[in-house]
């Protein structure tokens, strides 16, 4: 019997790790000794730079498309550190705040060759753990002290990189009536994942027959829209009107998933909003951060409508994707349902970015 953590569990570690500004190390084929860009202090950069070897700083092949970075390897690119690197230059290449203010930041060299498991999961471990796409990743020798730490989290990236991949189970914790405006006739579902990651909701109007379609809406949480009422999005109007829609019926399935900003987690969210006062659309803001349009994974919503029996939906989106990818986990959408709410001066733009760029039926 063994009483150490798994695979998940590590991974967990890691993601509070790195947030932290704690080294993680990366065992496979090239061990390797990881840090996160955005949390990397003067001392641990000093402590890397002591091990000797070439650390470089991975970024996504998007990050690396502002920063005209050559990019060989496909999703992400590897820029060799100079021998004056400070955090603060480290930083002002994973994040930018200030490309427009200081725009010339090459020219860079960058790796070519080689192997690029650890540094392709480096960077799904910083996106995992909501912070800037961008990892300084330092190779080690086989058997190096370093790379058998008994104090940092270790991750055999066999076993990491697929558990990355892949959604993590759900699990029901507790679900309890909740009289709402909307209805009294309401449930609220909390369901936890595996990995420590955040709960997810289901709210649940009336007793909606699992034989038929059901009216669903799956809701990315929104701080700034569903909390504080913000303009420059239309995430409060849908939440309430589905909400209301599913009231008016009597019945109907609301999933609230906390992938905040699509999938990148508020404070990037914000970065995203700052960039855009610069004036780059949506889309753009995330590709400069190094994501991707859309990092969000529906199908932790349709896993959780399964396991509450449901088979077939009425979906209110107007986001085809979400279609896609019902459908694709093995959900029948019966009908899209378009919720075309929320329009006004402040995110007219924003909305028509994502009717260009993202598909989105408006």
């Amino acid at each position: 019997m063994s009483l150490g953590p798994d695979i998940t569990e590590k991974l967990a570690r890691a993601r509070a790790d790195l947030r932290m500004g704690v080294p993680v190390i990366l065992a496979g084929r090239a061990p390797a000794l990881m840090l996160a860009a955005e949390t990397l202090s003067p001392q641990r950069l000093a402590d890397v730079l002591a091990l000797g070897g070439d650390p470089v700083l991975a970024v996504t092949a998007r990050r690396a498309e502002t920063l005209k970075a050559h990019v060989y390897d496909g999703d992400l690119a590897r820029i060799t550190l100079p021998s004056d690197a400070t955090p603060a230059w480290v930083q002002s290449i994973a994040d930018p705040a200030d490309d427009l203010r200081a725009p010339m930041k090459g020219p860079f060299v960058c790796a070519r060759g080689g192997e690029t498991d650890a540094h392709r999961a480096a960077l799904a471990l910083c996106k995992s753990a909501r912070v800037l796409p961008a990892a300084l990743v330092l190779e080690l020798p086989q058997g190096s002290d370093a790379a058998q730490r008994a104090d940092l989290t270790r991750l055999d990236l066999e076993q990491a990189a697929p558990a990355l991949a892949h959604s993590s189970p759900l699990h029901p914790v507790v679900n309890a009536r909740l009289p709402m405006e909307v209805s009294e006739a309401g449930r609220l579902h909390i369901f936890r994942p595996e990995d420590g990651g955040e709960e997810h909701y289901a709210v649940e109007i009336g007793r909606p027959d699992r034989a038929k379609p059901v009216l669903t809406r799956l809701h990315s949480a929104c701080f700034t829209g569903d909390l504080l009422g913000s303009l420059k999005c239309d995430c409060g109007p849908q939440l309430r009107t589905a909400l209301a829609q599913m009231g008016a019926e009597g019945h109907g399935v609301l999933l609230y998933l906390n992938q905040e900003g699509r999938g990148i987690g508020l404070a990037n969210k914000m970065r995203a909003y700052s960039l855009q006062d610069q004036g780059f659309d949506t889309v753009e803001a995330n590709h400069r951060l190094g994501f991707e349009d859309d990092e969000r994974d529906f199908r932790i919503g349709a896993n959780i409508l399964k396991s509450m029996g449901f088979s077939t939906v009425r979906l209110l989106t107007n986001n085809p994707r979400k279609v896609e990818m019902m459908q694709a986990s093995g959900l029948d959408v019966a009908e899209r349902v378009p919720l075309a709410v929320g329009e006004n001066r402040h995110n007219a733009a924003y909305l028509a970015t994502k009717a260009a760029k993202s598909g989105h039926l408006l």
